[in-house]
């Protein structure tokens, strides 16, 4: 077994483990919260559930990063990125960097800190919010997922 099969192997099983959380904690965890706790205590239950994902996440997201940097650089497919046909490759790259910001800068950084101040004041609407942003990254995520398998295998351009 090669090198790059190693790296393309370590990518999709980070891709699996990040995206698939995203998707449990979306369209499982959170409608489960809002179905059976009170308002009031949904965002404490969402934090000790998420903190434990978060600490997985925060291992996978950067192996799929590095794995996926390193075959670029194996492949010397760096100019591939800024091609029209490679969108898919700058989209992978995009929402890798927001998980990464999310993950490292935003959340321990800002958004706890916030979060607890609003889940004070309007813990529903909070609460709400989470559910709302977490759907959104769903979304970008699972989309741009979908493109880079479709242009990995030339469909895309």
């Amino acid at each position: 077994m090669d090198d790059l099969t190693l790296a393309r192997a370590a990518h999709v099983l980070a891709v699996i483990h990040w995206i698939g959380g995203v998707a449990f904690v979306t369209s499982v965890i959170l409608p489960a919260i809002a179905a059976f706790e009170e308002p009031s205590r949904r965002l404490a239950l969402f934090e000790v559930i998420e903190h434990r994902f978060s600490a997985q996440v925060k291992v996978s997201v950067p192996v799929a990063g590095l794995s996926g940097a390193y075959m670029a650089w194996r492949l010397d497919a760096w100019n591939r990125f800024l091609e029209p046909a490679g969108w898919w490759l700058a989209a992978m790259a995009l929402v890798w960097l927001l998980f990464m910001a999310i993950l490292f800068v935003f959340e321990p950084l800002l958004l706890r800190g916030w979060f607890q101040r609003r889940a004070t004041a309007d813990p529903a609407a909070t609460f709400r919010h989470v559910q709302r942003a977490h759907v959104i990254l769903l979304l970008a995520v699972t989309t741009v997922a979908a493109a880079g398998v479709l242009g990995a295998h030339g469909l895309l351009g």
